[in-house]
């Protein structure tokens, strides 16, 4: 039983790996052909927002799965509360999903988001047209980027962890909601309610 676990991990990490690999090319390459299509810079601005949010939220969600107690969600889905049987499948696969959420979602959005302030810069210094000027803006650009991520992070665990429970209820809802229509993550007999 042991090696069988062993060879699923392994498993899981090599798919989680390629999965990342492809998605962190497809999102890298939208976020940049947005930025280069837009003019704006205030736009600009809002997108590396976004994308530093996105992460934010992954990285709440991945520590409310792997900190959440299951009790109070089986008592949820045993009363067929909507969501619940979603956030139960979630904190039984809390380790897949605190991977997929902190190190997929959140760090692609570091990484893409240290990429877009480049592009944001450079946007900056033709616009400005002054050449000293790019070395204290990707500077402090940088700084701002850093400081909101992870004080946003380090915002989202205290939620994560004080309120885990609630926030596994609400994606676990999200989640069915999304699935009743697309027709999402049917495999085998984990129909959501």
């Amino acid at each position: 039983m042991s090696n069988q676990k062993n060879r699923e991990r392994i498993r899981w990490i090599f798919v989680i790996s390629v999965w990342t690999f492809f998605l962190a090319i497809a999102l890298s390459f939208v976020t940049h052909y947005f930025l280069n299509q837009l003019q704006s810079i205030v736009l600009s601005f809002l997108i590396l927002l976004l994308v530093v949010l996105l992460g934010i939220i992954f990285d709440l969600i991945g520590t409310a799965a792997a900190a959440a107690d299951i009790g109070p969600l089986n008592a949820k889905a045993a009363r067929r509360v909507d969501g619940a049987r979603c956030g139960v499948s979630l904190v039984k696969n809390a380790e897949k999903v605190a991977t997929f959420c902190n190190d997929v979602g959140g760090d692609i959005s570091g990484i893409i988001s240290g990429t877009l302030v480049t592009v944001i810069v450079l946007k900056l210094v033709v616009a400005l047209s002054y050449d000293q000027v790019e070395f204290y803006i990707a500077i402090l650009l940088t700084a701002l980027i850093a400081a909101l991520t992870v004080g946003g992070k380090a915002w989202g665990k205290i939620i994560a962890i004080n309120y885990s429970t609630e926030v596994i209820m609400l994606v676990g809802l999200l989640i069915t909601k999304l699935q009743r229509p697309l027709n999402w993550f049917h495999r085998g007999g984990v129909n959501q309610r």
